[in-house]
């Protein structure tokens, strides 16, 4: 599998920006078996009833860069992986509302 087009950043958090499962698993460099697996744990989310009709977002692949890094770095399994990101997503909303708290205290 040939590198593919990196995927500036601005992009991954656009909403706008859709991807077919084959796209995301081009963009993530995974074949498309992987991205199955991460639907089938609740890891990824697509619209769409059937793979074929899956539309992924820009912030799925941030997750699945994230559950990637996870699996490699950590040797971390399936469950684990939706583990780890289910609490980091709960650390990232946390952190979000302490932003927002204290630009609030500071007013």
């Amino acid at each position: 599998m040939s590198d593919p087009p990196l995927t500036p950043i601005a992009e991954l958090l656009d909403e706008d920006l859709v991807f077919s499962l084959n796209d995301l698993a081009q963009r993530g460099a995974v074949h498309v078996e992987v991205i199955i697996e991460l639907v089938e744990e609740g890891v990824l989310e697509p619209e769409g009833k059937a793979p074929e009709q899956w539309r992924f977002r820009g912030p799925d692949l941030v997750r699945l860069h994230r559950a990637i890094n996870l699996q490699r770095d950590l040797e971390l399994n399936l469950p684990g992986i939706a583990l780890a990101i289910e609490l980091l997503d709960e650390l990232d909303e946390l952190r979000a509302k302490l932003e927002r708290l204290e630009r609030y205290r500071f007013q």
